[in-house]
């Protein structure tokens, strides 16, 4: 049970997050608990949606993009988002049982976004202290400098999504994924 109270309904959020929540449905079809959350905040609920929606017309590929998610997912040990991220990796970017081990081990089977995903767990598990070498690597796969900027705001959106709901024990609504370990 979530430790914090999540909102039941679009109608029971603050009336400044019903919109944004609304506008999620639309999109989604559904409103999971994740916004229901962060909805409490209207703040934090436009802020979330903002970075969301503009990351979503950078330059990764959705795959890329959930590659990354369930990789630091499994670095922080995540089950809703772990949960979330393998949905959305099976039925929207279309990645394969493998390709979904391959990314929670931190790395992925195909050839550049391997890239990507190691360096995304670097970030996360060096806390932004990367190498030289580290994004050389990445660059050298293929990624530009607004890449590599985007690979580390996703990052940060992953880390801020996976700690949110680990603060509040959000109640999964997803099939359910258990993280291997936290890192």
């Amino acid at each position: 049970m979530s430790r914090i109270e999540i909102p039941a309904t679009v109608e029971d959020a603050p009336a400044k997050s019903q919109p944004m929540l609304e506008a999620v449905k639309k999109m989604l079809g559904s409103v999971p608990n994740l916004f229901r959350l962060v909805s409490v905040s209207p703040a934090a609920l436009e802020g979330y949606l903002g970075l969301f929606g503009a990351l979503n017309k950078g330059a990764l590929p959705a795959p890329t993009r959930e590659r990354i998610a369930l990789a630091i997912a499994e670095v922080n040990g995540c089950d809703y988002c772990l949960s979330a991220h393998t949905y959305l990796g099976k039925n929207v970017a279309k990645l394969d049982d493998a390709e979904i081990t391959a990314n929670r081990s931190g790395f992925s089977n195909d050839l550049k976004a391997d890239a990507a995903v190691r360096f995304a767990v670097k970030v996360a598990k060096e806390h932004g202290h990367v190498s030289e070498e580290d994004v050389r690597a990445v660059k050298r796969a293929g990624y530009d400098d607004a890449q590599v900027i985007e690979i580390v705001q996703h990052v940060a959106l992953n880390v801020w999504t996976n700690y949110l709901n680990e603060v509040a024990k959000t109640d999964i609504d997803f099939p359910a994924v258990v993280a291997r370990r936290a890192a």
